[in-house]
């Protein structure tokens, strides 16, 4: 499983609407945020991750469903949306899915959550998780992607 990444986004938002700032300062999302390959990304508020995600839409997409969603279809968008202003999104790729087949990042992000609440509570705003077996590779991508935030995770168990 050949992981890139992450790709680190700033957003500011409100419960409305939300602007992206990549870090070349372009207001949109690009790279591989912007493929169709298999993502996962995490969004954090002041360094914590609030919720964990696997797509394999374009971000730009994802982020409009889950800005714009209001129950019609019983889902309610990002609940995060509602807390706080600003956030990083930080934005992996599996670069080498047979097919575009997201399983592995599905599996990877349940690893994600699990490590993100050993660490101490559930991501705030988590509202959903998918389950599939895991083997020593998927928690393997999931530790080195929980290195992103072991900042956090340190003031946490501190």
């Amino acid at each position: 499983m050949k992981l890139i990444g992450p790709d680190v986004y700033s957003l500011k938002y409100t419960p409305d609407a939300y602007t992206v700032l990549c870090a070349k300062g372009r207001p949109n999302f690009s790279g591989i945020a912007s493929s169709k390959a298999p993502k996962l990304y995490i969004a954090s508020i002041d360094g914590a991750p609030v919720y964990v995600g696997a797509t394999k839409r374009p971000m730009g997409e994802r982020m409009r469903v889950g800005w714009k969603a209001a129950g019609d279809t019983g889902y309610y968008g990002y609940q995060w949306r509602h807390n706080g202003s600003e956030a990083k999104l930080h934005v992996w790729a599996h670069d080498d899915a047979v097919d575009r087949s997201h399983l592995d990042m599905e599996t990877v992000e349940a690893e994600v959550v699990f490590l993100i609440r050993q660490a101490g509570q559930w991501p705030l705003f988590q509202t959903e998780i998918h389950f599939h077996p895991s083997n020593e590779c998927h928690r393997q991508v999931a530790a080195e992607i929980f290195a992103t935030y072991s900042a956090w995770a340190d003031g946490v168990s501190e």
